[in-house]
């Protein structure tokens, strides 16, 4: 199975940011998100990257795994809970304009899949219900989604916008065609 580091500067963090890609880029663009505290290698030591090994050597998914900044963000208690909910919002930036737009480039397709466990599960699932136009395959396992406990007693707009317990009921449904 091909194996690639990736390191780059993004501008949404003002720093380099670090990424692992498996496999050619012309399967499906998978984004695997690590859990809790998780850098961009842990679901390849884990062995999560091996168990869908056949799926990648077989051009079905390009696994990329980015690196999380969860302790920069929701556990980070020695700043604010405006600036932890601005720094959240700059790593979903990383990953909506660096991340998911590479894979969409090399698998020449407009859509990804995205993937995650634990607080992964939640990355991958605010990012799909807030792009929808970019992700066509949520795979979201044992996530939390109601993230008020981060942000202490702490409560605006912007965690409003990525608390999918919050957000998701209004939004409007625009496939239902009651008569």
């Amino acid at each position: 199975m091909q194996e690639r580091y990736i390191k780059w500067w993004t501008p949404y963090l003002s720093r380099e940011f670090e990424m692992l890609v498996f496999a050619s880029g012309r399967g499906l663009p998978l984004i695997i998100f690590p859990t809790s505290f998780g850098r961009y290698h842990q679901n390849k030591d884990f062995g999560m990257v091996d168990s869908v090994a056949w799926f990648v050597d077989n051009d079905r998914v390009t696994v990329y795994c980015p690196d999380s900044l969860d302790l920069d963000s929701f556990y980070n208690k020695s700043i604010h809970p405006a600036d932890r909910i601005r720094t959240h919002i700059a790593y979903e930036n990383v990953i909506v304009h660096d991340v998911v737009d590479f894979g969409r480039r090399e698998a020449s397709t407009h859509r990804v899949g995205v993937c995650g466990a634990s607080l992964g599960a939640y990355h991958a699932a605010n990012i799909a219900f807030r792009h929808p136009d970019a992700v066509s395959l949520l795979i979201s396992l044992s996530g939390a989604f109601e993230i008020s406990d981060f942000f202490d007693s702490y409560h605006d707009e912007n965690i409003y916008f990525n608390s999918p317990y919050e957000y998701l009921p209004n939004v409007p449904d625009h496939g239902n065609t009651t008569t």
